[in-house]
């Protein structure tokens, strides 16, 4: 039953939510059973808000029965009220935000209904500020269709919707809106039919909105004092005779302003000037103004502008007329010219080379414009001209004089004239030089340079300077002189650029001398190098490597640079520094670890910056080069040894031979064979006197073998004395060379043991043998014996030649 009774109220309410939706909402919306009221809907922002809704039950079909829940949203946000029952059966729910801060809002009431919070009634509420008031109002007539434009400044907003009007009121008129602003502008026009000409009117500002209504300052004007005229007409300019430095202008109103009496302005200024000159206090309707103290050959602009004279202070100027160039009429330049000098001897010819360099004039003392320069070594005379040297355009100019010239004469000409010469004397460079030169910034274009003043008194000073380059150059206009002598310090101006490096000089000029100069460096505005020197590996080992690079060019150091920083870096991200004098351009990394590899690069640092360079990688060695050295020349040695080895195992025998000759054997050679059974000895004499020595055997006896002897068999002992055999022999003749078979010593025969006893033993003397043979003088028996049959079966043929080796 509750369910059929609530239907009609909730179609009802979703009718009239399809009804709003998408339109605009009103200010205040409510269903006809349900009332929402507010105390202000436009509130001060940040102050109090009161509202309540008011349900009437029989209103609202469907809520007949049961408890009716009140409930409110601020936009979208839920805020609490309280509820109370009111007169004839009605539900109040009241609610209070004790600080609105929103511009603007929706305060809904919410009635709850099967669970949800249906809207039943709204009201917008809107929040600001009173008005501002209106600042600098200010008005001014167009004397062309006599329209009074006024512009104000709005102040700030207000966050509400705010009308602003310009009311003026006559002197005998009601106040009345002259004009209202359009599109939010802060000025508009008050047409000529409101205005009173000649007569003072009152004109203010009026802003107001729903808070309140504010008002500017009241101004008080006669509109034409406000007029803004039209610029006057420059319509001549001309020299005054015989007054040089004046000139007179003839000049025109503009068209309508005739009958006013004006108050009008001139001024002017030359190409070089950095402010206008200004004329105050030309009065008249039209006619001429003269103007005195200019410059001769200079080419002037002027400009000239008017307002009414009767006017109050608020009265407008006109705009500046359009400008007039005139150029005054040249005279011969005057005052002296600052020259400096360099002078070397030519060599052969007793001549002088002398570079003479000189500031142009001021255009004060210029007189019009420079055509040239001359340079004479005497004055000028009356009547006489003497004669010349240079005659230049430029300021600087090379010649030659006599070697005992002291003295020349410089002046510039223009269409006017000639200047009085300026002495200019050749002095030599050897005073005192001065002490504690220095210099500092003085601006991105400028240098302020500092000294000490010398004991001597000082007529004057010569600065110069020279930007440093990579290439050889020379600035003939980089110098200046200062006319001071109790100076100190002296700005430098021309020719100075930032990040650049000047060689700075300083002479002073004493009486009759010239000082020894003084130099320094410096920048105007330092900044990081442009670039960082390039590495180079020069020498690497397994704990050094030596690096190397090329200083920087001077443009790209951009200052002085303070040091080098060298960093490196393996492979484990362990990173060292070392920071180098830079006056170096090598260093030597110590420490390394062997065989890694390293990546290093270096940066360059001014006062103002820093700059890093291009990596470097490089790969320490294993070893260093004298362990190199030592082991290549011990692999070397090994090979050797080898080599030397090898050929020994290949060449066995030969090595054999050459180091252990092998010595036949007697006893076991094929003339030992041939020895018989029995041999007779024979005693062989040898002469006491001589000394032992091989023997040149020419002569060789063969005996034949004896019959039953076996090869390989030990011969059997020989009896003590055998007969005496023929003996046979062979005598060799021919251009064969004689063979030496055996060469006999004073020692007994060692290494081999040819026979058994009785031959001696390899470590007995023959000459302590007691065997009943004899002995010569030398030890060696006077026969052979007979355990050698080889000797035995020699026989010494010849006497011819032997005979030396028998005994008488």
């Amino acid at each position: 039953m509750a369910r059929r009774c609530g239907t009609p109220f909730l179609l009802q309410l979703s009718l009239l939510l399809l009804l709003h939706l998408g339109g605009e909402w009103g200010p205040s919306w409510t269903l006809g059973c349900a009332s929402v009221a507010v105390g202000s809907p436009v509130v001060p922002l940040g102050s109090a808000v009161t509202a309540s809704c008011t349900i009437q039950r029989e209103l609202c079909r469907g809520l007949e029965q049961g408890k009716v829940r009140i409930s409110w949203m601020l936009d979208s946000k839920f805020v609490a009220g309280s509820q109370r029952q009111g007169p004839g059966g009605t539900e109040v729910s009241n609610l209070t935000l004790p600080r609105f801060n929103r511009t603007q809002a929706r305060l809904w009431c919410c009635v709850e209904w099967n669970g949800t919070k249906q809207r039943v009634g709204m009201a917008e509420i809107k929040a600001g500020y009173p008005p501002a008031k209106p600042l600098n109002l200010s008005c001014v007539l167009n004397l062309g269709d006599y329209g009074l434009t006024c512009q104000w400044e709005q102040g700030t907003d207000s966050h509400l919707p705010t009308s602003v009007v310009l009311k003026c009121a006559g002197s005998r008129a009601p106040a009345v809106t002259g004009c209202t602003p359009q599109g939010g502008h802060s000025h508009c026009t008050v047409p000529r039919r409101l205005l009173q000409l000649y007569r003072q009117m009152e004109i203010w500002v009026s802003a107001t909105n729903a808070l309140g209504t504010a008002e500017s300052e009241h101004l008080y004007i006669d509109p034409m004092d406000v007029a803004k005229l039209d610029p006057p007409t420059l319509q001549s300019i001309q020299s005054i005779p015989f007054q040089t430095d004046c000139i007179a202008l003839a000049w025109d109103v503009a068209q309508g302003t005739g009958h006013m009496e004006l108050q009008c302005e001139l001024r002017y200024r030359a190409p070089d000037d950095s402010a206008w000159a200004l004329v105050t206090g030309i009065i008249g309707r039209a006619g001429t103004a003269q103007r005195c103290g200019f410059l001769f050959g200079t080419q002037y602009h002027f400009q000239m502008r008017c307002r009414r004279r009767s006017a109050s202070a608020l009265a407008y100027w006109s705009e500046w007329s359009p400008g007039r160039n005139y150029t005054t009429h040249e005279k011969a330049p005057t005052g002296k010219l600052d020259a400096w000098w360099g002078a070397q001897p030519a060599g052969a010819g007793g001549r002088l080379e002398v570079q003479l360099r000189w500031k142009a004039p001021r255009q004060r003392e210029a007189n019009g414009r420079v055509l040239g320069y001359r340079v004479t070594l005497s004055p000028r005379r009356r009547g006489r001209d003497p004669p010349t040297i240079c005659n230049t355009t430029h300021t600087q100019c090379n010649f030659s004089v006599p070697a005992g010239t002291r003295r020349v004469y410089l002046s510039a000409y223009n269409a006017a004239g000639e200047s009085a010469p300026t002495e200019v004397v050749l002095l030599e460079r050897k005073g005192q030089p001065l002490a504690g030169l220095r210099a500092v910034p003085g601006g991105e274009d400028s240098l302020w340079v500092h000294w000490e003043a010398p004991l001597a008194p000082v007529v004057a000073y010569v600065l110069e300077w020279q930007r440093v380059t990579a290439e050889p150059g020379h600035c003939s206009s980089c110098w200046q002189m200062e006319r001071d002598g109790a100076a100190t310090a002296a700005l430098i101006r021309g020719g100075i650029e930032p990040f650049q490096r000047y060689n700075i000089s300083l002479y002073p000029l004493y009486k009759g001398t010239v000082g020894v100069p003084v130099h320094t460096a410096a920048y105007s505005q330092q900044k990081a190098p442009s670039h960082a020197p390039k590495l180079h590996l020069k020498r690497i080992s397994k704990s050094e490597a030596e690096l190397c690079w090329e200083p920087l060019p001077v443009e790209m150091q951009n200052g002085f640079i303070t040091s080098y920083t060298i960093f490196w870096a393996n492979s484990s991200a362990d990173v060292a520094s070392a920071t180098v004098n830079p006056s170096l351009s090598s260093f030597v990394i110590q420490g390394l670890k062997p065989s890694t590899l390293y990546k290093v690069h270096i940066m360059a640092s001014t006062a103002a910056g820093s700059t890093n360079g291009t990596s470097l990688t490089l790969v320490t060695t294993v070893l260093d080069d004298t362990e190199i050295q030592f082991l290549f020349l011990t692999l070397g040695l090994v090979f050797v040894l080898l080599m030397v080895l090898l050929i020994c195992f290949q060449k066995n025998e030969r090595m054999k031979a050459q180091l252990w000759p092998n010595v036949p054997d007697p006893a076991n050679s094929s003339l030992g064979k041939w020895v018989p059974a029995a041999v007779p000895q024979e005693p062989l004499q040898v002469l006491a006197s001589r000394e032992p020595g091989p023997a040149a055997i020419s002569t060789v006896t063969v005996l034949e073998g004896v019959p039953g002897k076996q090869p390989g068999k030990e011969p059997p002992a020989l009896p003590a004395a055998l007969p005496a055999l023929p003996r046979p022999y062979v005598r060799q003749e021919g251009p064969g060379e004689p063979v030496q078979y055996a060469r006999l010593g004073g020692a007994g025969y060692r290494g081999q043991r040819l026979l058994p006893e009785p031959a001696p033993r390899f470590y007995e003397n023959l000459r302590g043998r007691g065997d009943g043979g004899g002995t010569g003088d030398w030890g060696f028996p006077e026969e052979p014996p007979a355990t050698f049959p080889l000797l035995q079966g020699l026989r010494i043929g010849g006497a011819e030649e032997l005979h030396e080796c028998r005994a008488d």
